[in-house]
């Protein structure tokens, strides 16, 4: 299981300013500020670091890289979307539904300023045999 994940930044005062308003419909927040050298966002701990790196180039968007965070609502995928839209970042991807490998889900694609895709997803619940939804 993965316990955090990290992205190197090109100018951690922009992207600690993007990033507090586009994770924040995730649940995450600034947990922990190392300025001038890192930043990490999370819910109870930090799961997600900004680190600066001198002379670091936007990364072409094709390179691969993909981070994939939970939402808790289909609304809170739209809002880490228009957020990142409002705030400079690409769409990658609107919010809608999607197809994954055991389900279908709804999510949204950004890039942000140093060309890192971060998805926001969220698994709607099914409901069960006898028309409930599980807790």
């Amino acid at each position: 299981m993965i316990d955090h994940v990290s992205i190197a930044v090109s100018d951690l005062a922009a992207s600690t300013d993007f990033y507090d308003t586009v994770l924040a419909p995730l649940g995450l927040a600034k947990l922990v500020d190392r300025a001038p050298a890192t930043i990490g966002f999370g819910k109870k701990y930090p799961e997600f670091w900004l680190n600066y790196r001198d002379g670091l180039k936007p990364l072409a968007e094709s390179t691969g890289i993909h981070i994939c965070l939970r939402a808790p609502s289909e609304v809170a995928v739209r809002e880490f979307f228009d957020a990142a839209i409002a705030r400079g970042g690409k769409s990658a991807g609107d919010p809608g539904p999607r197809q994954a490998a055991f389900t279908t889900y709804f999510g949204a694609f950004i890039f942000d300023f140093d060309g890192n895709k971060i998805e926001a997803v969220y698994f709607p619940k099914k409901p069960d045999i006898d028309g409930t939804t599980p807790a």
